[in-house]
């Protein structure tokens, strides 16, 4: 889609070909280049899903240029409430946090903390995701496959699980490699109901998600079911979340600090962040204030800095990259020593490859390297790096080990900058970040993608192929080779 134009009337005298000139160009012509990070903060993160929420004013899921720079016009009227004609950082502040309270994240999010899961997909993110699938699979189905993708979280709740699981609906019908049941519902997983499916698919299930905790028979019942499908011969495969289950902190450490001590969001204030991102991005003449044009001028440059498609409409994850250019808090420093990860379902710990330790937030970058290039599911990389932006995971150092898995992705630990590094709790000592692998577990198979928090990693062709010869590997149709190997 083209960018939308905005033509704006001119006063008397201005000359004709001034007309002609669309009115985002005239702003973002003024506005030198904004300087964007490969790392965000969680100021930074909040920040610009709060500015979303506020510039989305028709409440369709999606923010427009004429809608941001109508937004920020709001915030500026909002600050000059002295009719000046410019505004301080100190007038700004208290018109933002007004015009972004707090309570307006919940419904950003969209996530539903542990109840009220989300299982309809955002339509913009479908259309990206269907328009990103490929037309076949990689090998021919040696008889009718059924997938159940489980889409119940036990604890955090993503809002792309609904689009994770739509994914894998709409692979299976365009490739023809297998129909799909989608469940929400834990007490689907018994081994009477799984004897009708060749695979499981995890849709980021976090915490204890199939145990029942008033029946206790219920949940030992389901998680033998899941392990004895898999070890008699059947597949699992797990996007993203699915390792954040089945694990706790153990004790902390006496005296323990750092980011992850307390509440983060305590000392977060939208006002704040936003009105010195501001004033030191749009303030052209050096005079510590904005004026109406230079707010109109930022913001127009905001959209045009995200708007990396030139679609002229962005959703929430699109919109996200925007955290890239609000610089980190200084002074947060990460937790440091042995992580304080521990399993608390080791069979399903190990099944799974792993349990979640840190992530770097969403939209990070990283480098994704191919380490088994020979392997029919990474072909469609062709062996070169992708750069990725997703909320990147990292696993316990007692979970996560190559004699365990076959790596077949993982991050480019040497392409990360040392800010970027710096930012990890409790570092794993060998710096070894599986993406995605795969194993075998008695006579089954698991494949699993650590990508997949954001809706925008459900609309990258190469990752949609990979999840392809995923599934098939765990349904038995793509023979390879499982075969841990050390590093």
């Amino acid at each position: 889609m083209n960018d939308r134009l905005l033509v704006t009337s001119l006063a008397a005298g201005a000359c004709a070909a001034a007309l002609l000139l669309p009115f985002h160009a005239q702003l973002t012509a003024q506005q030198p280049p904004l300087t964007r990070g490969t790392s965000a903060d969680l100021n930074g993160f909040l920040a610009t899903t709060l500015v979303f929420t506020a510039a989305d004013a028709n409440k369709d899921g999606a923010v427009t240029r004429e809608e941001l720079v109508a937004a920020a016009n709001s915030w500026f009227a909002a600050a000059d409430t002295a009719k000046s004609g410019a505004v301080t950082r100190e007038q700004l502040e208290p018109a933002l946090n007004t015009a972004m309270p707090m309570s307006s994240l919940a419904a950003a999010f969209n996530m539903g903390g542990r109840g009220g899961q989300p299982q309809t997909p955002e339509p913009a993110s479908v259309a990206a995701m269907m328009a990103a699938l490929p037309a076949s699979a990689p090998a021919k189905p040696a008889q009718p496959r059924k997938v159940l993708v489980l889409a119940r979280a036990g604890g955090f709740v993503h809002s792309s699980i609904p689009l994770a699981a739509k994914t894998i609906e709409a692979l299976g019908t365009r490739t023809g490699a297998w129909s799909t049941t989608i469940t929400y519902d834990a007490a689907d997983i018994t081994t009477e109901k799984l004897q009708q499916y060749d695979a499981v698919f995890l849709a980021s299930t976090t915490g204890a998600f199939l145990d029942d905790p008033k029946d206790g028979a219920a949940t030992a019942a389901r998680r033998q079911a899941l392990l004895e499908f898999v070890r008699g011969g059947k597949g699992l495969a797990g996007i993203h979340a699915a390792t954040d289950s089945y694990h706790q902190s153990s004790v902390p450490p006496a005296g323990a600090g750092g980011r992850g001590a307390g509440n983060p969001l305590a000392s977060f204030s939208a006002g704040r962040t936003l009105a010195a991102l501001m004033v030191n991005q749009g303030d052209r003449n050096q005079d510590q204030k904005l004026d109406k044009a230079e707010v109109e001028t930022l913001a127009a440059a905001w959209f045009t800095a995200v708007d990396t498609k030139k679609a002229g409409r962005l959703t929430q994850p699109d919109f996200a990259l925007l955290a890239l250019y609000v610089p980190k808090t200084p002074g947060a420093k990460a937790q440091s020593g042995p992580d304080n990860q521990v399993g608390t379902w080791p069979d399903f710990n190990t099944l799974i490859g792993g349990y979640f330790k840190f992530h770097w937030l969403d939209p990070q970058q990283v480098t994704m390297k191919v380490d088994d290039p020979s392997s029919p599911l990474t072909t469609m990389f062709k062996g070169a790096p992708l750069v990725v932006h997703d909320e990147i995971y990292t696993m316990g150092a007692n979970s996560f080990s190559r004699e365990n898995v076959r790596v077949l992705t993982s991050i480019d630990y040497a392409k990360m900058s040392d800010e970027d590094r710096a930012l990890e709790d409790y570092p794993r000592a060998d710096h070894d970040y599986g993406l995605s692998w795969i194993r075998r577990e008695g006579k089954g198979r698991v494949f699993y993608e650590a990508l997949g928090h954001s809706e925008r990693i459900y609309a990258m062709r190469p990752i949609l192929e990979h999840l392809v010869a995923g599934m098939q590997y765990v349904l038995g149709d793509l023979k390879v080779d499982d075969t841990p190997v050390k590093r």
